[in-house]
């Protein structure tokens, strides 16, 4: 099975353009460049909130954080490399009050973070590699998964779509259903998707029943080795048709057709999380690094105050 944790070039997320969509000017990138090759880098999110100077995670982005290239060698000289690389990279943060960034499952070692201060929580994601196919991946889901999709296709077909007010639709009605509220503005989601959709990185799939009712719909993206599930929900009045996970199966389908790993995005919701768990994927952990100078370190006040 491939190593998920190897990743040839910066996510989908460290992209300029993703970045420049979705907290447009209010980004920078902490780059470490030796002749004419670049060895590590790491992107951020500036913002201002109560007089204070946040380095954020922005919405609808899964991590952040280092990416490095590594010369081949021995593991020790290696560590010593990401040591290096990472302390450059923290020397040219800007000026900050409160650092909250989630790293890629990539990155396995924070230690130069911890050397630096920084404080740590280790979080999940669920992936598939790959190397699955669609025998493995319906041998590995569990029976309820199974039993939904099964019921799905007597009620309602796939279909794709690049209508992203249907996504948007849905994914409010979710929210409104919870008494929420959605934690991004639909100009910027729309902004996001024009981006992804110049970039040909994105896909819109609907469950749709024999009267052109919408029950669910799933928004995905991809780089060149993962596809991530974005965001995604059913109309309140079709939970129980199965429509959901039908959709997630034909998603990682598509995912694993082209060759790409299948990342959930994780939850630390525990209902959210028997859900992923229930497609066979495996339990990723990933890094949420913080950090809170000055007065508010000693004051110890809760970096979550400011999310």
């Amino acid at each position: 099975m491939k190593n998920m944790n190897l990743f040839k070039d910066p996510c989908i997320f460290h992209q300029e353009w993703w970045l420049e969509a979705i907290s447009p000017g209010q980004w920078g990138v902490c780059k470490v460049i030796k002749g004419k090759e670049q060895f590590a880098s790491m992107p951020y999110i500036i913002s201002k909130k109560y007089g204070l100077t946040l380095l954020n995670m922005p919405p609808l982005t899964q991590h952040l954080g280092p990416w490095t290239k590594l010369n081949n060698g021995k593991y020790s000289t290696k560590l010593s490399q990401e040591k290096e690389l990472f302390n450059e990279l923290l020397n040219q943060l800007p000026n900050y009050d409160i650092f909250r960034q989630r790293f890629s499952p990539s990155i396995t070692n924070w230690l130069p973070f911890y050397w630096n201060n920084f404080k740590q929580t280790t979080k999940y994601t669920y992936r598939l590699t790959s190397d699955f196919n669609e025998s493995m991946l319906w041998k590995g889901m569990q029976g309820n998964i199974r039993r939904e999709i099964k019921k799905a296709r007597n009620i309602v077909s796939i279909e794709s779509t690049d209508d992203v007010d249907i996504m948007w639709n849905i994914w409010e009605s979710n929210f409104k259903s919870k008494n929420k509220k959605i934690k991004i503005e639909k100009n910027v989601f729309n902004r996001l998707n024009d981006a992804c959709t110049k970039q040909k990185a994105r896909k819109i799939f609907i469950a749709v029943d024999e009267q052109k009712h919408i029950h669910a719909a799933v928004y995905l993206v991809w780089d060149k080795e993962t596809a991530y599930y974005l965001i995604g929900g059913a109309e309140p009045m079709f939970r129980t048709s199965g429509a959901v996970s039908f959709l997630m199966y034909e998603s990682i389908k598509f995912a694993l057709d082209k060759g790409l790993n299948f990342d959930f995005e994780g939850s630390m919701i525990e209902s959210v999380e028997r859900f992923f768990r229930g497609f066979g994927a495996i339990q990723t952990p990933y890094f949420e690094v913080t950090k809170m100078n000055g007065l508010l370190n000693k004051l110890n006040i809760s970096d979550r105050f400011f999310q």
